[in-house]
């Protein structure tokens, strides 16, 4: 039997605003969080929307009293992507030590994340946390996190983003969120990194019917994805960052559409997980 090389498990999948609404709870509401967990214990978490509040929670729940040493990777700080930060409990602990990798500069992060929990937007202040915080520049060459291989490529968005190819034990999960198609450039670079994946998390947040009059918000629609999934000979894509106004009938509709495209194919879900 093979050992488990990475598990991934989505706390949110939700872009742009979060949508407690009925009909959109069968694929969640929460806006992007991800973990992944690697075969050393260590936990990677992919941004810090408000799917990160149940996150912490399971974190804390399993580790039974342990401390943690967690590493944020942080795609970057529009407020879908960083609102559920003041809620992250393992933030609220001595014990913990949480580290947020950014290629912006490690004292404009940690401005930032100051700045959303500052009077009168938030009763607790950042820099009063308990947990160990520390804030690292990411690079474009390789970083060792937790026994995982990361590497980050840039993404067409307003004020830019972030993609990152994570490695272990063979596993490649790649996430490129907030991504809009079109840009050379960029596009090259993802497609590269994305190559033979076993899962791409790709931004689909319009139909290419929405898109027409959405070109320059800085993202892509489920077609797109279906065609880099393939030109990159990835095993499996998720569709992510759904837009607040999709319902699940909607989702459901673009994952039929989306399979016609690309067989390995599924609406991301929150709450769900894979084992690779």
């Amino acid at each position: 039997m093979n050992p488990t090389r990475i598990e991934l498990q989505l706390w949110g999948v939700r872009g742009s605003i979060p949508t407690p609404a009925p009909e959109n709870l069968g694929f969640g509401g929460n806006t992007t969080c991800l973990e992944l967990r690697l075969p050393s214990g260590e936990v990677l978490v992919i941004d810090g929307g408000t799917g990160a509040r149940k996150l912490g929670l399971s974190l804390l729940d399993r580790s039974q009293g342990r401390s943690l040493n967690l590493n944020v990777l942080m795609t970057h700080f529009h407020w879908d992507h960083i609102q559920g930060i003041p809620f992250f409990a393992p933030l609220y602990s001595p014990a913990n030590r949480v580290t947020f990798h950014s290629t912006r500069r490690p004292e404009d992060v940690k401005d930032i994340l100051e700045g959303q929990m500052t009077h009168p937007y938030f009763p607790v202040q950042f820099e009063l946390l308990a947990a160990h915080r520390e804030f690292h520049h990411l690079s474009a060459g390789p970083v060792e996190l937790g026994g995982a291989r990361v590497r980050t490529f840039p993404l067409h968005h307003p004020q830019g983003a972030t993609g990152f190819r994570v490695e272990a034990n063979g596993a490649v999960v790649v996430h490129a969120c907030d991504h809009e198609h079109g840009e050379p450039r960029f596009d090259e670079g993802l497609l590269e990194h994305a190559m033979d994946a076993d899962i791409l998390i790709f931004d689909a947040q319009f139909t290419p019917e929405e898109y027409r009059s959405k070109r320059g918000w800085g993202h892509s629609t489920w077609l797109e994805a279906t065609r880099v999934a393939r030109a990159a000979r990835v095993k499996k894509l998720l569709l992510f960052h759904h837009d607040p106004s999709h319902t699940d009938d909607q989702l459901r509709a673009i994952a039929e559409d989306a399979a016609k495209e690309f067989a390995a194919v599924e609406v991301a879900r929150e709450g769900s997980s894979f084992t690779l």
